[in-house]
């Protein structure tokens, strides 16, 4: 069974503020946790602290990107109103072609997904997205290295390019916020969506945990005894829905206590 970790929000939690600079976040691999496969957070992460994820901890976040223009209405009908992806240019990249030939494209992101920039005759920028292959991480000394594995389309040989998933210096050199506009597993990505729809669950037990907390304060001080909070009134709520459930699907069921 997974433990999942909530990151606490307020100045007397153990946990870190993803909406306060990176220095907040640990300064170094998380402590194990028997059964600890993930950490659910229910807000909105930047780059800088994709990078901090990425590169310091060895983390692999699936979050979105902030959009470049947000939609005025859940649903909107024209086109102005609805959402603007962030667009970057990444990088060029020389590959070989079947027939040996040597051909220059140009890498750009578009909300988190890495695709092949071309420009139209009407001078319009069209965006083929690559499909992600595989994501692996290698650690050095100064952390983690993250890239993804990429599918070239069959007219520019089919094979895969690497593309590098954390910022290094000559990002910084070219003012390229790399983990701002690129994600590991962008939302049009197959696995995206059951791995993203676990954030619904996080926000709804948040809400559930932070509705007993008595002035939205802890119940204790330390990460150590609020992780034990965390664990027990887990246990509660886990054990109340198994028993209700078992007293739904007994036949006849059993009738509940007043």
């Amino acid at each position: 069974m997974a433990t999942i970790r909530r990151c606490w929000e307020g100045s007397e939690a153990g946990g870190p503020r993803f909406d306060a600079p990176p220095s907040a976040l640990p300064s170094g691999p998380p402590a194990p946790h028997r059964g600890q496969v993930k950490s659910i957070y229910d807000t909105a992460l930047r780059g800088v602290h994709h990078q901090r994820l990425l590169r310091d901890l060895g983390w692999l976040p699936v979050n979105r990107v902030t959009a470049e223009k947000a939609a005025k209405t859940r649903k909107p009908r024209r086109a102005g109103h609805r959402r603007v992806e962030k667009s970057a240019h990444i990088e060029d990249r020389a590959i070989t072609l079947a027939a040996g030939t040597n051909k220059t494209i140009s890498l750009f992101s578009r909300g988190g997904a890495v695709g092949i920039g071309t420009l139209a005759d009407t001078g319009e920028r069209l965006f083929t997205e690559l499909p992600r292959v595989r994501t692996h991480r290698n650690a050095d000394k100064s952390g983690y290295r993250w890239y993804n594995d990429y599918r070239l389309p069959d007219h520019l040989g089919g094979g895969t390019i690497t593309i590098r998933l954390h910022g290094n210096a000559d990002d910084q050199g070219r003012r390229f916020n790399r983990t701002e506009n690129v994600r590991p597993i962008p939302p049009t990505d197959p696995d995206f969506a059951r791995l993203y729809r676990l954030r619904n669950d996080a926000e709804s037990i948040n809400r559930a945990l932070d509705d007993t907390l008595w002035l939205r304060r802890a119940h204790s001080i330390g990460h150590e005894r609020q992780h034990l909070n965390l664990l027990t009134h887990a246990l509660v709520v886990n054990s109340v829905a198994l028993h209700r459930h078992r007293q739904r699907s007994s036949d006849p069921p059993l009738p509940r206590a007043a």
